[in-house]
């Protein structure tokens, strides 16, 4: 846990370090040799690239999982491993708000559900340029709505709904939290891995990891860009939740960000503000780690293991909850 997040400027060298294993570190080194995907700027190419990657990984652990469709026509994927918590994580995928589906993130939705023992409901929500912001934070709110409020069609009631997502994913629970925390209906906790949160950020380890670790400064600026065209309202709380005047009532948080990530230092950062305001945080920095690493397990053991331990956390602030609400509602 980092209490005390350090900067951190050490840059690759011949060996594994500064990466968490060997794997990870010829894996960061082979993307170096070709292009950013955000170099050429054709979002459908991006998007049928990701697909593509995705539909070569291998499924994942077995379990049932449906396809359905949320109230107005949102798309999302169930999820249910065996002898499940009575639980439900809300998860929001990566990709700048522009890429990724609910098939990009399919293999990491069903190893969080295994690992951590939880349904899952993963929402496919309107990406940009086409829809930008706030059609995403929208999709979420209503996602979480409709999960609070739909037990009919999840099949379930579950006792407890967390929000959670990587990246971008991670920013758009971040907003929705925000926007429900004083709703008769809010969510329990949000888990963040890797978030975006301020737009607007320029300095710290958006320099000191901007190139080399397999997410580059300028794709995050690109993908903003897509997001919401106009720089000016970047630092505006509805889309930049580290920007947010008051994070009073903001509910106990999960984040997990990685040392070489361009990300890290923000994430940190909205960890801090959230402790300030009295709200509770798990927060771990996962060493010689990169962005991704959920979508990673495959190519390198150190990004399995840290997906890992984001299963884990969750779980066990999951159980937490859920044997306090049981002790002191006993009959329930």
């Amino acid at each position: 846990m980092t209490d005390s997040p350090t900067s951190d400027t050490r840059r690759a060298g011949p060996g594994p370090e500064p990466f968490a294993d060997r794997q990870l570190a010829d894996f960061i080194r082979s993307l170096a040799a070709i292009p950013s995907m955000t170099t050429g700027g054709d979002v459908a190419e991006m998007r049928r690239t990701t697909e593509e990657r995705s539909s070569q990984r291998p499924l994942g652990p077995d379990m049932p999982t449906r396809d359905l469709e949320i109230e107005g026509g949102l798309p999302a994927r169930l999820y249910r491993p065996d002898n499940a918590l009575d639980a439900l994580v809300v998860y929001f995928h990566g990709g700048g708000w522009t890429i990724g589906s609910l098939e990009t993130h399919d293999r990491a939705c069903r190893r969080l559900a295994a690992r951590a023992g939880l349904p899952v409901l993963a929402v496919d929500y309107r990406l940009a340029p086409e829809h930008p912001a706030p059609a995403a934070v929208d999709d979420a709110v209503a996602a979480f709505e409709w999960a609070a409020g739909a037990p009919g069609e999840l099949g379930f009631r579950p006792q407890l709904i967390a929000l959670a997502g990587d990246s971008a994913g991670g920013a758009l629970a971040e907003l929705a939290a925000l926007r429900t925390r004083k709703s008769p209906a809010s969510p329990d906790f949000v888990a963040l891995a890797f978030p975006n949160t301020d737009l607007d950020a320029t300095g710290g380890s958006m320099i000191s990891n901007a190139h080399g670790y397999g997410l580059e400064s300028a794709d995050i600026e690109w993908f903003s860009r897509q997001w919401l065209p106009d720089r000016a309202r970047w630092s505006d709380p509805d889309v930049s939740p580290l920007k947010a005047g008051d994070l009073t009532g903001f509910p106990p948080a999960i984040i997990v960000t990685c040392e070489l990530d361009p990300l890290r230092d923000q994430g940190e950062a909205f960890a801090a503000r959230l402790r300030s305001a009295g709200v509770d945080v798990t927060l771990r920095r996962e060493p010689g780690m990169v962005h991704n690493f959920l979508l990673w397990d495959l190519i390198s053991p150190a990004c399995a293991a840290a997906g890992d331990r984001f299963a884990d956390d969750i779980r066990k602030v999951a159980t937490r909850m859920l044997a306090g609400r049981n002790s002191t509602n006993p009959g329930e």
